[in-house]
């Protein structure tokens, strides 16, 4: 991790130095080894280093080409590097000697604004091309590595790593974007550009931008997720073997260091796998493994040492430990928005951040992070939805079954969820012969009334709502008044033009019919790109740089392209990585159902460690949130929740910490919130 930041003056004038040297000093926290600018007519670039790679150390940026006509700022680590010194026919230095740098301006003097299809790693680089007079940028795949920009056409453009230093150049306006707001508190677009500033965006993730006199700004997509083919094996133990030789060779990749490395480990599947493979690793180097861990002694329920402890009885690690319930989500919350540059924070992101801190302060500067491993291979439980297209009922039931043994969910559950579902469909679609047909299956299968499934789910649907509100009136039924839960002020939503009745955006699409096709929209959903930014921003103010092998290029593509029944099988869901883990996991972990549910932990530090902060926001005259926020209707979300403080539930939880982010996100940063 580094930081990198910009000024492209389209107006023709000089770069004034000391604005790059502002903005240099704004993310120092982002490379503590050193910083530096060039300036070069209207264009000037700034960097900040931290040394992670062996050729970190030997890097100098920004780095000129030895032409003079190509100059690059990046904040990058390339994972192909011998596969790119090949291609790039560079022979004239040993590789150590070549940087990552020098790699990418390399592959740019080839294949020019084609090159990011070339590279592998996390990424965030600019580059300035003399001789096009363009500012040529790139994100990596997933957007581990953020960019983000100020643009006004015909006057400046601006980049940098973090939006911070944006924001401290006078001409950037710290103005609120109602639109990314709307978002936060009521989900309806996708959109990975916006950002919670007015005029301020994001890169997307696997996307280049040119930025030119003539040309202005234009922005592309180089690469992007699609489901593909199915890959197809001979048997279980190839689709093993070769998920263990990718998920290797991912976290092999992300070991490159001159210092020692870490690893989060919670007992989880995720990073317990990353723990394992990565001690194999470092030991055939002679080196050991720091772990860091969060423990809770006050609340034993969220507390995973007996799947902490069979990963360090193996041997080969360092390990370190959190008491993670000694402070609340928002204990923190001034040094947390010193950093954090949106009001979006997660529930579970203190724990991060206390594991962080532990990490800098034993002198590490790279952490290993099991980050939604969870995604990448997937549960596979919509697998369900395929079984019951496909009629394959006895194959459902039998699953389903299995899963209730392994894991806290039911038949009913799963039947619910998507066998009730697909009759839904089909009336929906008006394909009544079908309807019959299934409906015929699932009363033989399920021993549920074929009255009930015909009525309730075929005949109901069909009949007019006025009709059917007749004939509850006619029966005694009283009309229940809709009830209006949504958080978003009425007036605000209706400025930014959404409905604040309508479902949110993830509610509303048709959900997805194949494991593949969840596991796509996933991956390459807004929120996704969100948290990882989160992420980075979490290691940034520690001086950490975070790498994700669950995030590997090669390893999502490989997982995506798997059958379901390799991703759920026998009622274990990532089946394939659990055996393809044979060996150097303990079983223990292995063959773990679930994971531990943190959430009495975030409502104890919520709402008793908390309490006095979340009782003043919620409590005060709400001046800085009216104008968002539906107040009535959080008040009475908050009476539910700390009525019920033995066993809030999310239905109260989610709406209240949304407030509680977004009220003091505004509090620390005094943003405008009135429009032009």
């Amino acid at each position: 991790m580094s930081g990198i930041v910009g000024i492209y003056n389209l107006d023709s004038q000089s770069v004034e130095p000391q604005k790059l040297a502002v903005m240099v000093d704004e993310i120092a926290h982002r490379g503590p080894d050193g910083a530096d600018v060039w300036c070069s007519g209207a264009i000037g670039l700034g960097h900040r280093m931290l040394w992670s790679t062996p050729e970190s150390l030997l890097e100098k940026l920004p780095l000129v080409d030895h032409n003079g006509e190509l100059v690059i700022t990046a904040d990058i680590r390339i994972d192909n590097r011998d596969e790119l010194i090949s291609a790039l026919s560079i022979d004239n230095c040993p590789p150590e000697k070549i940087t990552d740098s020098q790699l990418v301006l390399a592959a740019y003097a080839k294949w020019g604004e084609q090159c990011p299809n070339k590279l592998l790693g996390d990424f965030a680089f600019v580059i300035w091309d003399q001789q096009k007079q363009i500012l040529f940028c790139a994100r990596d795949h997933f957007g581990i590595k953020p960019l983000y920009y100020y643009y006004q056409p015909g006057q400046q453009f601006y980049f940098a790593s973090e939006m911070k230093a944006l924001l401290s150049l006078p001409e950037v306006p710290n103005k609120v974007n109602e639109i990314a707001i709307a978002n936060h508190l009521h989900p309806f677009t996708e959109d990975k550009s916006i950002t919670a500033y007015k005029n301020i965006y994001r890169l997307p993730p696997a996307h280049t931008m040119t930025v030119s006199y003539t040309g202005g700004l234009q922005s592309h997509a180089y690469w992007s997720l699609k489901v593909g083919q199915e890959l197809r094996l001979n048997s279980d133990a190839e689709y093993a073997a070769a998920f263990r030789e990718v998920f290797t060779e991912a976290v092999r990749c992300r070991l490159r260091s001159a210092f020692p490395v870490s690893c989060h480990l919670s007992g989880g599947l995720d990073s317990s796998s990353i723990a394992c493979v990565a001690r194999d690793i470092l030991q055939e180097k002679g080196a050991q493994l720091h772990t860091f861990s969060n423990i809770f002694a006050e609340v034993p329920e969220c507390d995973e040492r007996q799947y902490i402890n069979p990963v360090l009885d193996q041997g080969g690690f360092i390990p370190h430990y959190v008491h993670a319930d000694q402070s609340g989500p928002l204990s923190e919350w001034q040094d947390y928005y010193k950093y954090m540059e949106e009001p979006f924070i997660g529930p579970s992101h203190f724990l991060v951040w206390g594991l962080n801190r532990a990490a800098q302060q034993a002198g590490i500067r790279i952490s290993l992070d099991g980050f939604d491993g969870d995604t990448t291979v997937s549960h596979g439980i919509t697998y369900f939805a395929e079984l019951a297209r496909q009629g394959k009922w006895q194959t459902f039931i039998q699953e389903a079954q299995a899963i209730s043994q392994h894991f806290d969910t039911s038949l009913a559950a799963i039947f619910y969820g998507y066998a009730i579902p697909y009759l839904q469909e089909l009336v929906k679609q008006r394909k009544m012969l079908t309807f019959v047909r299934t409906a015929l299956q699932i009363s033989q299968h399920f021993r549920v009334s074929r009255r009930k499934l015909f009525v309730t789910y075929g005949i109901k649907p069909l009949v007019p709502q006025y009709i059917l509100k007749i004939w509850r009136s006619l029966r005694g039924h009283k009309q229940n008044q809709p009830q209006v839960t949504s958080l978003i002020n009425p007036h605000f939503a209706k400025q930014v033009g959404i409905n604040p009745l309508t479902p949110s955006h993830d509610q509303d699409q048709n959900p997805a019919i194949t494991v593949r096709e969840e596991q796509c929209r996933t991956l390459n959903s807004a929120l996704f790109t969100t948290v990882l930014e989160l992420g980075d921003l979490c290691s940034a103010a520690f001086s950490l740089e975070s790498r994700h092998p669950f995030m590997d290029k090669r390893l999502i593509e490989f997982c995506l392209s798997l059958p379901p029944e390799q991703k759920l099988n026998q009622g274990w869901s990532r089946l394939v990585m659990r055996r393809g883990l044979e060996g150097i996991l303990p079983q223990e972990v292995q063959w773990r159902g679930g994971k531990t549910d943190m959430t009495p932990n975030f409502q104890r530090g919520l709402l008793h460690l908390d309490r006095l902060l979340v009782d003043q926001v919620m409590t005060n005259d709400g001046s800085n949130l009216q104008e968002f926020v539906d107040l009535n209707t959080l008040h009475r979300y908050y009476k539910n929740l700390i009525s019920t403080t033995e066993d809030a539930n999310d239905d109260s939880t989610i709406p209240v910490w949304k407030a509680l982010t977004l009220a003091l996100w505004l509090n620390h940063n005094q943003i405008n919130h009135k429009s032009d």
